[in-house]
């Protein structure tokens, strides 16, 4: 019977591989990745060429059975594109399985994007929660946000390039002027860590490029605990202030721009604002 390594790899410097790591790699039956192409990379850069298959949140489901079979002749070694398999990704239902139908599971740790943000953000690693992908709409994501506003742990999450503006303007809204880190491209030639808050880092990051990590501070004993109900007091202001400059004939560029200036608020968050009256027919 063979053995499933859960092997760490690298999250943007190949150098920070482990020997044991490139060795299991090199040993293993079957490499299950979830990116063969970019795991080719990594195996050709290493020098070997093991067997590997593709294993990610679309097909995993299909592959286990593969997978458990090839463990009953070899070792299989699960690999994600970057950091430690079973974070924010299918791993954690085949270890589930392997160890369920007797088979040996070791982890071979590597990098972490979230413990290495939480490191260099600067802010309270004793205790953090990790909050993956947030959700892709706005309302989801908002109020995913509210459910860990009055918590004390330092808050971890991932955001594409492409979607991390607006989760800036949702931290901003509903954690207000909280300390946080945002840390780009870790490891990685164009390494970048922000500190500062949500307003701030939207001002900074205007053509965001690149993987991010954000690290946000937890809530402190003297925090306002009234944030979340103040935040929602305030967008029904802005809303109803919207409205009656839409009901008046003011077109959205221009009623976005006065909000923004007398509410002193990011203009891609109130044009948000603005679709959502519009959305529900008022």
């Amino acid at each position: 019977m063979g053995t499933l390594y859960i092997v760490g790899t690298p999250i943007g410097n190949l150098e920070d591989l482990s020997p044991r790591a490139a060795r299991i790699l090199g040993q293993a039956g079957l490499v299950a990745a979830e990116d063969t192409r970019v795991t080719r990379r990594l195996l050709n850069h290493l020098g070997i060429h093991p067997k590997f298959t593709s294993f990610h949140q679309h097909n995993y489901l299909e592959k286990l059975d593969l997978l458990l079979r090839t463990l009953g002749e070899s070792d299989v070694a699960l690999v994600t594109d970057a950091g430690m398999p079973g974070v924010s990704d299918p791993g954690s239902e085949l270890v589930a399985r392997a160890a369920m139908e007797g088979f040996a599971v070791e982890s071979v740790p590597g990098p972490s994007a979230v413990t290495t943000a939480l490191a260099v953000s600067g802010l309270p690693g004793d205790a953090f929660e990790f909050m993956g992908f947030l959700p892709r709409r706005r309302k989801d994501r908002q109020a995913r946000l509210r459910e860990s506003v009055a918590g004390k742990p330092t808050l971890v999450l991932f955001e594409a390039p492409h979607r991390v503006r607006a989760t800036l303007a949702d931290l901003d809204l509903v954690f207000g002027s909280r300390a946080m880190a945002v840390c780009r491209e870790l490891t990685k030639m164009y390494e970048e860590v922000f500190r500062g808050t949500a307003a701030q880092a939207l001002e900074h990051f205007n053509a965001p490029r690149g993987e991010f990590v954000l690290v946000v501070a937890g809530a402190s004993e003297t925090s306002d605990s009234s944030q979340e109900t103040d935040t929602d007091e305030l967008q029904r202001e802005v809303q109803g202030f919207l409205l009656g400059l839409k009901d008046s004939g003011v077109r959205a560029k221009d009623a976005v721009a006065q909000a923004s200036a007398i509410y002193g608020l990011p203009k891609n968050w109130v044009y948000q604002i603005w679709l959502e009256a519009g959305r529900d027919g008022r």
